[in-house]
Formats: structure tokens, sequence, C-alpha cells
């Protein structure tokens, strides 16, 4: 059975914060806290003068976890980077142009992108994520959807990114994925309000700032259209190809076609599209309905002669696996879903590009 973040956070409950008198959840002093399998991790952000004080409460900690079912290694640290918050991202003006820069440490980024919202570019970016680090890839996963960002919940990620210095940003894990998203720094329920040189500036810093470690591969989860995420990612880092995903139907693939078109003006090579919710298969009759039109895309992609990378099929189960935090690809790995992800990834890495 494996263990889950509730799981985990029933059982730090139940430990008395010295200060407030409440659970140390409650408090709000339980941070980055990340699951990788049977392994966990977390983070308690103190007052540095009361180290002494909460040494046995992550000794507790780490034994109350350790104690639960399915927990292999349990990682338990204090930490006083809470008086040193990550840089902020909305910097007065955008930063002096340069030309395309190698982030350090990534040895090759692959955008995924969507010409409108809603056809599944996020949840195809953190299966791919997922798949890729399952495949052996040391993968990172860059959220560049400022106005909509997903990838904590998708997932399971929660916490505030650390900073040791105020300007190295620490990003966080979890699946075997190393990710960074704009959702980390904001609330839930915080919109962001940005106008063009604070998303590029803001951009800049998630790719550079951020200390991603050695990577094979960044995946960067694009937002929907043709905008200044996109063309700032295109101009400053070098990017080794982009994905392209949409639904069947022309009104999807009408916007599609403009992506692409841009990343061709940006000279950023097209690796492959991607049909998503191309067919549904009912779970009690087992009829198979193309709800969205079929084979669109594929028409697309013979029509520009780049590969067709898949038919993702529309089901329940991928929607409930994103949204609980664990991609399909992770909770249920050898379903028919997880499979048409883990041929995406094995593709990807056989032509030499992940």
């Amino acid at each position: 059975m494996s263990i889950t973040r509730d799981a985990v956070l029933d059982a730090l409950k139940t430990l008395t914060d010295p200060n407030s008198g409440s659970d140390i959840v409650a408090a709000g002093i339980v941070r980055a806290l990340t699951l990788d399998g049977a392994n966990v991790r977390f983070v308690l952000e103190i007052d540095p003068a009361q180290s002494e004080a909460y040494a046995p409460i992550r000794d507790q900690a780490e034994a109350l976890v350790k104690a639960l079912t399915g927990v292999g290694t349990v990682s338990a640290l204090m930490t006083a980077h809470s008086t040193k918050a990550p840089p902020d991202l909305k910097p007065s003006k955008p930063a002096s142009p340069t030309g395309p820069q190698s982030i350090p440490g990534v040895a090759r980024i692959i955008a995924v992108a969507s010409g409108k919202g809603g056809v599944g570019k996020s949840t195809v970016s953190a299966n791919l994520a997922c798949a890729l680090a399952q495949a052996g890839r040391r993968v990172g996963l860059l959220d560049a959807d400022v106005y909509g960002p997903s990838q904590p919940r998708m997932l399971g990620v929660s916490g505030r990114p650390a900073s040791p210095d105020g300007k190295t940003i620490l990003p966080l894990r979890n699946h075997g994925v190393t990710m960074m998203s704009i959702g980390l720094m904001t609330n839930d329920d915080q919109a962001v309000v940005w106008r063009g040189p604070m998303l590029m500036g803001a951009l800049q810093q998630m790719m550079m700032q951020v200390q991603w470690g050695a990577l094979d591969v960044l995946i960067v989860d694009l937002p929907p259209g043709t905008g200044d995420v996109q063309m700032t990612l295109a101009q400053k880092a070098h990017v080794d190809g982009a994905i392209v995903v949409s639904t069947p139907q022309d009104v999807a693939l009408i916007d599609a076609r403009k992506g692409i078109d841009m990343f061709q003006k940006l000279n950023v090579p097209i690796l492959g599209l991607i049909e998503n919710m191309s067919t549904h298969i009912c779970s009690n009759c087992g009829h198979e309905e193309h709800i969205f039109g079929h084979g669109g895309v594929a028409a697309e992609a013979e029509k520009l002669n780049v590969p067709l990378l898949a038919e993702v099929p529309l089901h329940l189960d991928v929607r409930l696996a994103s949204d609980g935090g664990a991609p399909i690809v992770v909770s249920k790995p050898d379903s028919p879903q997880a499979k048409v992800f883990h041929e995406i990834a094995a593709g990807l890495v056989a032509r030499g590009v992940a």
C-alpha cells in the first residue's frame, strides 16, 4: 500500500507546536512535503533561535512518519530559510535583452504548448515528465503557465520554495521530477495580475535562478496562446523542441496551427503533435465514441511532416489522478492510459531529444 500525503499530514497533526499550542501543521511550520515513492521529505521552518526547542519535535515527527505503513525513508529538516524568502518574482523592469542562453546543468529543453486552453496541455506535461523520470531520465518541470499554474496540484507538491541566499531558489521534488512553479510562490486563490515586462522577468528568474541541478531534460509547461511567455522562452533559452497538444475539433486545431506557426517563426523545431481526448470508451458497455471528432491532429501532423506522438484517450482516471497529485503514470502505471505516455517518453528518448 502506497503512502499518501493525507496520511503523513494526519500523523504530523498529532504533534504540538511549542509556540502556538496548535498542531505543527496548523501552525504552518511544515513545509515542502514531498513523496517520492516510499520516501518522504519535509521541512520544519522555525525561528533559528528556537532550534534546540524544536529538535525533539523534529525527531518525533520523523519517528511518527517512519512508522506509517508504506514509508521507506524519512528526511525531516529544520530550516530558518523563512527569514530569507525567495527573490521577488515581480521585477520593476525586465532584464537587459540577451540572446538565447543555456540553463546551467540542463542538457535539453522541451516546451509543451497549446493554441488554446482546456486541451489538457498541463496534464500531458505532468505525465510526460513522470514517464521520462520512470524511464531513468533526470527530469525537471517548469510550470510557466503563470496565470493558471496547475503543476503543484498535479504533482502533489506544496510549500514555499526556500532560498539559502535570497537569490537562488531551491525547487521542490516529487515522483522523481524536480519542479518549480509560480503557484508555489502565491496563495491558491491569489490572482497573478502582471503585464508583459513582469512576466518576462519572472520567467527568466524561474529559468536561471532556480537550482535545477543536473537534468537530462527540462519540460516547460507553457500557457496557452502565442504571447509574451512563449516568446521570452524561445528568445532567452536554447529550446530543443516543442510539443503541441490539441483536441481533435476544428476550434482547437485553428489555434494549434497558430502555435505551430509561432514556433516556426522563432526557429524552434516541432518535435510532434499530441491529440488529447482523442476517444472515449464507455466503462459500462465498452462502446468507443469520438466525442470531439477524430483524426484532425493526425492530418495536421502529416501536413507539417512532423510525428503524431500519440492519441491520448479521454478517461476519468486521468483526471482523478491529476487532481489527486499523482499523475496516471504514477498512480496506475500499468493502465492503458499510462501506457500512452510511456510510449511518448520512450519515443523521445529513442530520438535523443529527451
